[in-house]
């Protein structure tokens, strides 16, 4: 993808590693620095003393070539933090003003440009991860992933943007990506075409998409997205940052005046360009023969290839660490079509594996999450980020402690979303229970708490947003979790079997430490 726009990115580097060294040296503040970074996928920390690099791959497709890049990195600048985020992609953390202008050419070099992984510019596209490869779903989704991944890098320079845009691609029902919720999402059907849905977005006023097509040709994606920018341009809001996303247009304009708004791009856009492309099929398939023997774990899947595997591992919190990914590609670096999907929700599968492949593979990621509750996600949080208002790091790493001392069923408590801000970074608003950073009165003062987030779904055809209740103090979050596991777990239940009928016992609950 990268290399196409290398040539012409490549001479925006001098004015970065001047602006950078600028911020370092105290000539710019960091709102100046952040509004110029951010473009370059680049943050300075929270302090700002150190910096982080978010670097951009189309589906999450982390390719051993890639990773190989990101483990010599850590190597060779002594990098002590990975975090793989819910936009399918990984940000280095804590570099040095220096290391980071020289690791940021070496990253573009090496297919993964970060040009456009912050700010108001097209973000990493996403895809479901186990296209290609998971029984069950319509097709493989991540070729057009690609393919529009490739094409909105060319807007980067071409168009001032209200704010940032997302678009993805989803192959099944489960709706991994939330294609329904973004800015744009392309849901794939059975006959092998696209539903399209746009103008939806998580964080302040998150809105559900609104379907704006209908079993479109694949080919055709390109005129939707093509669209979708021409509408967030002429009616997106330039003069009010809080409102520029293009969910606000379900205000502004109404659903039924965006989605006439919409179309009339559309139709504009069919009428002057000509965007249509084929995927050669042939390089998306996968040759390798698999294996006679079956393996079974909770977290390995069968693929539909015969005798294949994937293979999936959380980090908790998302959190990698560069000991653990220099293991990881020595382990996969010789295993023919072996490659690593980073999921939405901070995790990798590791695709294509045979049966002895994908038991060397379980014993190497026992470290990882064995719980749907440790599988739980969390954005990078307050100690790092300068909007975070919670460190959500630390809480999910409290409340794992916390949980495995009782040691529950799997299923008794779900996989919790944990933001450190309204932004919704750790998408706390699709979980069934989620948290988002906050601060709470209490008789001894204000104190760090997160706001309690419940009912969430993302499932295709059922989305639910989740209902805001009141905050919760971060010491208590763990108490609170422990006791609803308890409950549960007395009867025997699972939290999605439990709270079906169980809703007010939840409320009563929360209300106990919500007080």
């Amino acid at each position: 993808m990268a290399k196409d726009y290398l040539s012409e990115f490549l001479p925006d580097l001098e004015e970065f590693r001047k602006k950078t060294m600028q911020f370092h040296n105290k000539e710019l503040t960091v709102v100046e620095y952040k509004g110029f970074s951010g473009g370059y996928g680049s943050y300075a920390q929270r302090g700002g003393n150190k910096h982080m690099l978010r670097l951009r791959m189309a589906g999450g497709r982390l390719t051993k070539d890639r990773l190989k890049f990101i483990v010599d990195s850590c190597d060779k600048y002594n990098i002590d933090r990975i975090k793989l985020t819910t936009c399918q992609s990984v940000q280095l953390h804590n570099l040095e003003a220096e290391d980071l202008c020289c690791l940021i050419e070496e990253a573009w070099n090496a297919d993964m440009i970060s040009r456009g992984g912050g700010g108001d510019f097209p973000r990493n596209v996403m895809a479901s991860p186990l296209s290609g490869v998971q029984k069950g779903e319509c097709f493989n989704v991540q070729p057009y992933a690609e393919e529009a991944a490739r094409y909105m890098m060319g807007f980067i320079k071409a168009i001032k943007f209200p704010r940032k845009l997302k678009v993805c691609f989803s192959s099944t029902s489960e709706n991994e990506t939330h294609a329904t919720f973004r800015d744009l999402g392309f849901v794939a059907n059975a006959d092998n075409t696209f539903d399209v849905y746009a103008a939806g977005g998580l964080g302040n006023n998150p809105k559900i998409g609104i379907r704006v097509a209908e079993h479109i040709d694949p080919d055709k994606i390109l005129y939707y997205i093509k669209a979708m920018v021409n509408t967030f341009v002429e009616y997106g809001n330039y003069d009010n940052r809080a409102k520029a996303r293009t969910r606000y247009m379900q205000d502004t304009l109404g659903q039924e005046g965006f989605v006439k708004a919409y179309n009339e791009k559309l139709n504009e856009v069919f009428e002057a360009e000509y965007l249509d492309f084929e995927i050669d099929e042939s390089e998306w398939a996968v040759n390798k023969k698999g294996s006679t023997d079956i393996i079974k774990d909770k977290r390995v899947i069968e693929q539909k290839q015969d005798g294949l595997y994937s293979v999936f591992y959380q980090p908790v919190g998302g959190d990698l660490k560069p000991e653990k990914a220099l293991q990881i590609y020595t382990l996969i670096k010789d295993m023919e079509d072996v490659e690593i999907r980073l999921t939405p929700q901070e995790g990798m599968y590791f695709i294509n594996c045979n049966a002895d492949e994908a038991v060397k593979v379980l014993e190497a990621t026992s470290d990882g999450a064995n719980t749907l509750f440790e599988a739980s996600v969390a954005c990078i949080g307050s100690a790092i980020c300068q909007v975070g208002l919670g460190d959500s790091q630390g809480l999910v790493e409290k409340c794992i402690e916390a949980v495995r001392k009782e040691n529950f069923p799997d299923g008794v408590l779900p996989k919790i979303h944990i933001s450190g801000c309204p932004s919704s970074c750790g998408t706390h608003q699709i979980a069934a229970l989620g948290f988002r950073g906050a601060m709470k009165q209490t008789t001894d003062g204000p104190k760090p708490a997160f706001a309690i987030f419940e009912g969430g779904k993302a499932l295709q055809g059922e989305e639910v947003l989740a209902e805001t209740g009141k905050s919760i103090t971060v010491e208590d979050i763990p108490k609170f979790l422990v006791e609803l596991g308890r409950m549960i777990a007395e009867q025997g239940m699972t939290y999605d079997t439990w709270i079906k009928e169980n809703h007010a016992a939840l409320v009563e609950l929360a209300s106990k430490y919500t007080r």
